[in-house]
């Protein structure tokens, strides 16, 4: 049976989720508070590489066989764009949030909450579009030798360490449907597995930082 979303909206829910949590963390700063920047900052270092990977996953993997499966040069070239802008904001927002870790300063804060903001549009914009045309796609062609390719690729890209963490902030404040998906995704014993043994880092180190807030 197919999956209700792909794994790749899946990843998508985690990287929208993250953006929020920033948004209201940055917010609801209290000047001079160290101990909070540099949890922020935790966060920010796993959410930085998270999307990293993903983008520059798509242009490996995800990009050759969706045009195989039928997604049009043009929309994979308007995607292309769209990291590029997404890229940038990322880099931007990477600067502030270390000036935030450095500084633990009220006024930085803010900073990082604007720049944050500005990845928030860009990044969201891109994610929503890419569902628009992929989903209908992958959901249609779930035996295509190229989506099976495509999953193939990815669950090689990295070794347990990355996966483990991989699954583990994929799971934090999921959605029921999020969870299941994923599940359907991926084997249950991987994800008991690696998830319970290599996300053990995230799940001291980052997730506490959310949890701590209730801002999922």
């Amino acid at each position: 049976m197919a999956a209700s979303m792909s794994m790749n909206k899946v990843i998508h829910c985690a990287v929208r989720r993250d953006l929020t949590r920033f948004r209201a963390a940055l917010d609801a700063f209290r000047d001079g508070d160290r101990d909070r920047a540099a949890a922020l900052h935790r966060a920010w270092q796993n959410f930085d590489a998270q999307l990293t990977e993903h983008h520059e996953g798509e242009h490996e993997i995800a990009w050759p066989a969706l045009k195989a499966m039928g997604v049009a040069e043009s929309s994979i070239a308007t995607f292309d764009g769209e990291h590029e802008a997404m890229a940038a904001d990322l880099a931007a927002a990477r600067a502030t949030m270390e000036q935030l870790a450095r500084s633990a300063g009220r006024a930085d804060a803010d900073t990082a909450a604007a720049a944050m903001a500005k990845l928030e549009t860009t990044t969201v914009t891109h994610l929503d579009h890419e569902e628009q045309e992929t989903e209908p796609v992958l959901a249609a062609n779930p035996d295509h030798p190229a989506y099976k390719q495509m999953s193939k690729q990815f669950a090689r890209r990295s070794g347990p360490p990355a996966a483990g963490t991989f699954f583990a902030w994929m799971e934090d404040g999921a959605t029921p449907d999020e969870k299941a998906a994923l599940r359907q995704s991926v084997p249950g014993p991987v994800l008991a597995i690696i998830g319970a043994i290599f996300g053990r880092r995230y799940r001291r180190e980052v997730a506490p930082v959310w949890a701590s807030t209730g801002s999922f």
